[in-house]
């Protein structure tokens, strides 16, 4: 099991920046992606940044070249930089660690969510 506290959110301007954290209670070297997702008021919860295991990394269209996602292993926390925020980013930010046994089951664990506002 993997328990995440997120952190770093807040309220922020347009075209402002924050980052955001992710602690994991393991190490997150093993762990198959980190993921930040987020949901705004009244819509469904959608993937914002994924970052796998092995380093890669994908972006929603709406965030990309905004948003950097990022992992520190010694500190087991992984990162959400943004930047050029804008007020349709706003929303409850979390963090999502996904798994997969040797079985081949899939593990999903998440965090309370830290929530990100963006004023006009």
């Amino acid at each position: 099991q993997v328990q995440l506290v997120e952190s770093g959110g807040g309220l922020v301007q347009a075209g402002g920046s924050l980052r955001l954290s992710c602690a994991a209670s393991r190490s997150i070297g093993s762990i198959n992606a980190m993921n930040w997702y987020r949901q705004a008021p009244g819509k469904q919860r959608e993937l914002v940044a994924t970052l796998t295991r092995g380093g890669s990394t994908n972006y929603a269209d709406s965030v990309k070249g905004r948003f950097t996602i990022s992992r520190e292993n010694t500190k087991n926390t992984v990162y959400l930089q943004m930047n050029s925020l804008k007020p349709e980013d706003t929303g409850i930010y979390y963090c999502n660690a996904h798994t997969i046994s040797g079985l081949g089951v899939n593990y999903d664990y998440w965090g309370q969510g830290t929530q990100v506002t963006v004023s006009s």
